[in-house]
Order: structure tokens, then C-alpha cells, then sequence
């Protein structure tokens, strides 16, 4: 078996990486003068880098590493599958022992009568999925001009023209002809940086009222679904206010529109429940999944389907898929993942020991005076740096400013800990023990002093008007 243990000087990687290769969300220029970081390998929830740094990974990968790094078991899997059938289409009337093995299983994991699987390559994927189901769900009813999906603004939903389009971002939405027609957005539950003066609760009521003002205002005959994640991840862990989501399951409800809850990074034991959508009794029709279903050690996502949607679209021909739905090593290395989520009760130990433990920790960082507020559920959180505690106000400086100078203070203490914004934002793998959690909130206190050391030095630390 042949190993990269021994390889080129960190410099010769970095140049044959700047002369080839292309990475996402990022400025190439930038980043080719720079030098990107070089990961070796990984073991836990520890990186080595190509110059022998060890480096916690609180961002388990990017959402997704929930079982840690260095599981022999997966690679066995997925060495057997590779050996015994590595690869075969899901089309033509054909299926496969992983596909079909996985798939019972997520209908017994999943809540309420989420019992059928349509497989993509990844969440992006499942999102375009989501798209074209919903809307052929209602031309399969004689609604064809139910063609509206709403959304909120700085939601993610991937970065497909389709699923970009279902996101928020406005830097996403600025290139490549996004949104595509008949995507709306309504705004975010984020209290803390858009509440103002309004009680939590009165807030989360507000933002999610916007949903039936929209509905009204386009026409509940126009409007096929509402897409959301439980807890907003990629646009900073932004996590609503507990009036928020009892409400916006009464307005799906009231005009009969389908709720797709984009569980991509709350799945699979990230809040501390197996999805999400159980942490705040969520009953979507629809379920987006994909990274901590194989822990991120092989590419897989899908769309979990109720009984109501799949007995309409089991009776039509759904003209949709992918070479990669169903993948054979995929889904096997999947529901190895899953087989050791529940057997080693990864879940339980989030809810009810290491969870606890990192939220008190990591709520005590409100105390540091960069930080506005502390947020967590389960194994996502996020802290928002300000210049004012007091009245939440955002930095002067070009947004991000403050969190760039944090992250980069973060990799220097040899700690992964992701900037969204002036949000810095952690999802580390579900099995970091509490020695380990010690450690993470030990250099990021570290790096936020030295963040606001730098932030004074550079005249940052001033408050937007």
C-alpha cells in the first residue's frame, strides 16, 4: 500500500499547488502568494500539517468529520466494497445491496414518515434535487404554477447555480447570473446582529411572520416550499430564537406548503439529536443531508422524502439523477458511519456529557471583552466579536476585518476555528473528549487576546456608526 508519509518540501507543494490547482471560495492570487497550508494526515480530531504542526480541528473538516479522523473501520469498508463492487448506476431499473441497506436505515433514523432516499454526490446536489421535486410534486397535482421556493437571506444551501440560488449570500448571488427565477428570500433570525431593541422572542416571531407576508404577497397558489437550515451554519451558527420555528412550522402548515429542513450540517449529531429538525420539532417534508453521513470519508448526500411526496413522485417519472446517486463505496462507508454513531453513542454522549460540558465552556467566552455574545447548541457554536458589548455595534472596519485577524491568530495557536465575518464559528468532530475541549477553549481564549491586542494596535477597535 503506498503511503505519502515521505514528501516534497512544504515550499515545492505549495508552488505545484499554486501552479494547478484551483480552490473554492477563495481569491487564487491571494492565496498563491501566500502559500496554502499543507494537511498530511489527521488522526481524532488532530491535523499534522507537512511541517509537523499538530493542529485541532475544531471545525471537524468543514461540518463534517463527526466520528474523527483515522477510522480504520470505514477505510476497511470501503476497501471490501471497492473489491466486491466499486461501482454500479442506480438507473434502468437497477439497485445494489449499500444502496438499498442504507436507505432502510435512514427511514428508521429519520422522524416522522421521512422513510424514502433519493442519493446525490453531495448537498449542493440534494438541494437541485430539492428543486425539481418540489415543483414536480406539484405539477404531478395539477398545480404546475406552484414554481416559488422562499428562502432567507445568509442561508446556505450550497453553490450550484440551483442550490446557490436557494441560499442567501449575497457575494454568491453577485456572480454567475443568481438567483435563478422563483427563489425568494426573506430575512434571517438574527437577533443579535439585526434585533435592535426587540426581545428575542418578539424578534423570532417577526422574522418568522415574514414568511406568511411573502406567501401572501406572491400568492399561496405560486408557492411550493419554504427551505431552512434548523441553525444557520455557513452564515455563522446563527441559531433563532426559541418563538421561531414553532411559528414557521404553523404558516407551512396553514398554507400547505412543503418544508424542507436543509439538515447538510445539522444531521447525523450535531445538535445533540440524530437531525435538527428533532432538536426543535421540526415536521418537514423534506430533509437535505449530506456530510456527517459518512463523517466526510467519502462523498454522499440525499434528499430524505416523506410518505405524502414520494407516493406523488413514485407515480411519474422523475427525469432527474446523477452517475454518482447511490454510489456503492459511498453508501457502504455510510452506514458504517452510522453503525458506529449508534453503537458507540456518539449522540448521547453530545447530548448529555461532552455536549454540556463544551457549552458551558465555550458561553464562558462571552466573558472576554472582544466578545459580544456566545452561542451553541450541541457541538455548533459561534461567538461574535464586537468593539462595544454593550449596544452589540459592529466594527467600523470592512466586515471580516476583526475575524480574519482572529482566525489568523487561531492557526497560529494551532487551532481551526472559521471566520464568517466577525463571527468565528467551531462544529469539531463529535468524539473530542474533555480534555480536548480544555485545550480548544484554552487557545482560543489565547488567540482572542491576541486578536484584540492587534485590533487596538491597528486603531480597529472602533464601532461603525
Amino acid at each position: 500500500m503506498s503511503t505519502i508519509t515521505n514528501h516534497m518540501p512544504t515550499a515545492e507543494l505549495q508552488a505545484l499547488d499554486a501552479a494547478h490547482h484551483m480552490h473554492p471560495f477563495t481569491h487564487g492570487d491571494g492565496l498563491n502568494a501566500k502559500g496554502a497550508r499543507i494537511i498530511t494526515r489527521a488522526r481524532g480530531v488532530t491535523l499534522t500539517d507537512s511541517e509537523g504542526n499538530e493542529i485541532l480541528d475544531a471545525m471537524g473538516g468543514l461540518w463534517c468529520v463527526n466520528i474523527g479522523y483515522g477510522r480504520e473501520e470505514l477505510a476497511d469498508v470501503a476497501a471490501r466494497q471497492m473489491r466486491e463492487l466499486p461501482f454500479y448506476n442506480t438507473f434502468f431499473q437497477t439497485s445494489h445491496v449499500p444502496a438499498i441497506a442504507l436507505s432502510a436505515k435512514l427511514a428508521e433514523l429519520a422522524p416522522g414518515d421521512l422513510n424514502h432516499i433519493f442519493y446525490a454526490g453531495s448537498g449542493s446536489e440534494a438541494n437541485d434535487t430539492n428543486i425539481r421535486m418540489v415543483r414536480t410534486y406539484w405539477a404531478q397535482l395539477g398545480e404546475p404554477e406552484r414554481n416559488v421556493i422562499i428562502s432567507r437571506k445568509n442561508a446556505y444551501h450550497g453553490s450550484s447555480v440551483g442550490s446557490g440560488s436557494l441560499g442567501g449570500m449575497s457575494g454568491m448571488h453577485a456572480q454567475g447570473g443568481m438567483p435563478i427565477p422563483d427563489i425568494h428570500h426573506i430575512d434571517q433570525p438574527n437577533w443579535y446582529a439585526e434585533g435592535g431593541d426587540t426581545d428575542p422572542e418578539a424578534f423570532g416571531l417577526e422574522r418568522a411572520r415574514q414568511l406568511e407576508a411573502k406567501i401572501e404577497e406572491l400568492g399561496a397558489h405560486r408557492v411550493a416550499a419554504f427551505i431552512a437550515e434548523p441553525v444557520q451554519g455557513a452564515g455563522g451558527v446563527i441559531v433563532p430564537p426559541d418563538s421561531y420555528w414553532p411559528e414557521i412550522q404553523r404558516i407551512c402548515d396553514k398554507y400547505g406548503i412543503l418544508l424542507i429542513a436543509d439538515e447538510v450540517i445539522c444531521g447525523f449529531g450535531r445538535t445533540g439529536k440524530w437531525f435538527g429538525s428533532q432538536t426543535y420539532n421540526i415536521r418537514p417534508d423534506i430533509m437535505t443531508i449530506a456530510k456527517g453521513l459518512s463523517s466526510g470519508y467519502a462523498p454522499i448526500g440525499g434528499s430524505i422524502v416523506s410518505d405524502k411526496v414520494a407516493q406523488v413522485m413514485n407515480a411519474c417519472e422523475f427525469n432527474h439523477g446523477y452517475t454518482y446517486s447511490g454510489h456503492p463505496v459511498s453508501c457502504a462507508v455510510a452506514l458504517e458511519n452510522l453503525r458506529i454513531l449508534e453503537e458507540e453513542k456518539i449522540v448521547e454522549r453530545v447530548a448529555n456529557d461532552t455536549g454540556p460540558y463544551l457549552q458551558e465552556k465555550w458561553r464562558g467566552l462571552a466573558e472576554h471583552p472582544l466578545v459580544g455574545e456566545a452561542k451553541i447548541v450541541g457541538m455548533m457554536g459561534s461567538i461574535a466579536l464586537t468593539p462595544d458589548k454593550v449596544s452589540r455595534a459592529k466594527f467600523a472596519s470592512d466586515p471580516g476585518t476583526a475575524g480574519y485577524i482572529c482566525r489568523e491568530r487561531c492557526f497560529a495557536n494551532k487551532l481551526v476555528m472559521r471566520h464568517v465575518g466577525d463571527r468565528m464559528i467551531i462544529s469539531p468532530p463529535l468524539v473530542i473528549s474533555k480534555s480536548e475541549i480544555d485545550t480548544l477553549i484554552e487557545r482560543a481564549w489565547m488567540s482572542l487576546d491576541q486578536a484584540e491586542q492587534a485590533i487596538r494596535a491597528d486603531g480597529l477597535m472602533q464601532s461603525a456608526a
